[in-house]
C-alpha cells in the first residue's frame, strides 16, 4: 500500500509498505478521508517527533472498515467508519472516571501506533473495545466525518468551561481549531469574539458567525474584549494557539468568576507569570483541555451528522497521498484554513 512515512525532521516520504493485517481483537480500516492538523506539521519541524521512526502520521481518519480480527462483535467488512484515536486501557484511575484521554497507558494513531496518511490504518483493540470505532450514517460523508475529532476537541473545551446561551466566548487565534472553538460556542448560544493577527482568518471567522473580531497587531484584546462586555470581560477565554507570551498578555481579558482555558499546546520549559491576587481576589479558573474522550467523539459526529454544526466550510484544500508534501507546506505557511487527504 501507499503512505506518506516520516523518517525524521521534514523528511516525510511517499512510499509502498506493508499492509498491515488485523490481530486478535483489532480492525482494519480503509482509509477514504485523513484530516491534516497542526500537530502533525509541528512533528515534522522537530517540535515533538513520535519516539518511533519511521512512521505514518495522521490521526483523523474515516473510511471503510476492510478486515476485522477475531473476537470483534458488531463490525463487519465495508462498514464506513470514523476513528477516535486515541487507545486507552480503560481500568486506570482515570479511565474509570470517564476522563479517557488523560489514561496513564495511553498511546493511539501517529502516536505510538501508524496513523491514517496511507491507504490502510489498523486500528489497536484498545480503541475497538471503547467504542471508538463509530459507525456512519449515510448522510455525513467521509471528509465531514474525518472532522469529528478536531471538533471533539473543542467539544470537550467548552463542555469544561460551562459554555452556555448568552454567555461571551472569546478565542484567541482563528486557525481551523480557533474556527472549530467559534462553531461551537455559537452552536451553544453564546457570543464569540475572536482574535488574530491575519485579516483573512478573521474574515473567515465573520462569515462563520463571529460577533466580534480583534486584529491584535492594530488593537489591545484585553481593551476590546473589555469594552465589548461593557467592562467585566469575557466568561471563558480560550486560547487556541500554544504560544505561552500571548496568553500571559491575554489573562486579564477573562471576568471575575470565569475561566481561562490553555487549549493550544505550548512547547515544553516556556512558563506563564500569573498574579496570585487576581486569581485569589477575581477567583479566575485557569484549566486546560487536552484532546477528547470518546464520549465527545460521538457527540461531534452527532452534532455533524444532524446538521447542526457544518464543517464542510472549513475545508477550504483536498489533497491526495501524492501530494501529501504540498500540504504540510501550505499548513507551515499558514495559507489554508483546513485540508484533507482524500484517498480513493
Amino acid at each position: 500500500m501507499k503512505a506518506a512515512v516520516v523518517h525524521g525532521i521534514n523528511d516525510i516520504r511517499i512510499q509502498e509498505v506493508a499492509r498491515p493485517d488485523p490481530g486478535p481483537g483489532e480492525v482494519v480500516v480503509r482509509v477514504r478521508a485523513s484530516g491534516i492538523c497542526a500537530t502533525d506539521v509541528k512533528m515534522l519541524l522537530g517540535q515533538g517527533l513520535p519516539k518511533n521512526l519511521p512512521t505514518i502520521l495522521g490521526h483523523e481518519v474515516a473510511g471503510e472498515i476492510f478486515a476485522v480480527g477475531t473476537g470483534v462483535d458488531g463490525l463487519f467488512p465495508g462498514q464506513r467508519v470514523a476513528v477516535y484515536p486515541i487507545a486507552v486501557c480503560g481500568e486506570c484511575f482515570f479511565c474509570r472516571r470517564g476522563r479517557h484521554n488523560l489514561c496513564e497507558k495511553e498511546f493511539g494513531l501517529a502516536h505510538g501506533v501508524d496513523g491514517g496518511f496511507a491507504e490502510f490504518v489498523r486500528i489497536p483493540r484498545q480503541i475497538v473495545n471503547i467504542q471508538g470505532v463509530c459507525e456512519l450514517s449515510p448522510a455525513i460523508s467521509f471528509e465531514q466525518a474525518a472532522l469529528a475529532e478536531p471538533l471533539s476537541c473543542c467539544l470537550a473545551a467548552a463542555r469544561t468551561g460551562g459554555v452556555k446561551a448568552g454567555d461571551t466566548v472569546a478565542v484567541i487565534g482563528a486557525g481551523p481549531m480557533g474556527l472549530f472553538h467559534l462553531k461551537v460556542a455559537r452552536w451553544a448560544g453564546a457570543r464569540v469574539i475572536m482574535a488574530d493577527v491575519l485579516d483573512e482568518r478573521l474574515d473567515t471567522a465573520r462569515r462563520m458567525g463571529a460577533d466580534h473580531c480583534v486584529n491584535t497587531r492594530r488593537e489591545d484584546f484585553v481593551e476590546q474584549v473589555r469594552r465589548y462586555t461593557g467592562g467585566r470581560g469575557a466568561d471563558l477565554v480560550i486560547a487556541a494557539l500554544g504560544i505561552p507570551a500571548v496568553m500571559e498578555q491575554c489573562l486579564p481579558a477573562v471576568r471575575k468568576g470565569g475561566i481561562f482555558n490553555i487549549f493550544g499546546g505550548p512547547p515544553a520549559g516556556q512558563l506563564l507569570t500569573i498574579d496570585p491576587r487576581w486569581l485569589h481576589y477575581g477567583e479566575i479558573t485557569v484549566t486546560g483541555t487536552f484532546a477528547s474522550t470518546p464520549a465527545d467523539f460521538r457527540r461531534a459526529l452527532e452534532l455533524i451528522t444532524a446538521g447542526e454544526i457544518e464543517v464542510r466550510d472549513m475545508i477550504s484544500h483536498r489533497f491526495n497521498l501524492d501530494n501529501m508534501l504540498d500540504a504540510v507546506e501550505q499548513v507551515r505557511k499558514q495559507r489554508m484554513i483546513k485540508g484533507v487527504v482524500l484517498i480513493d
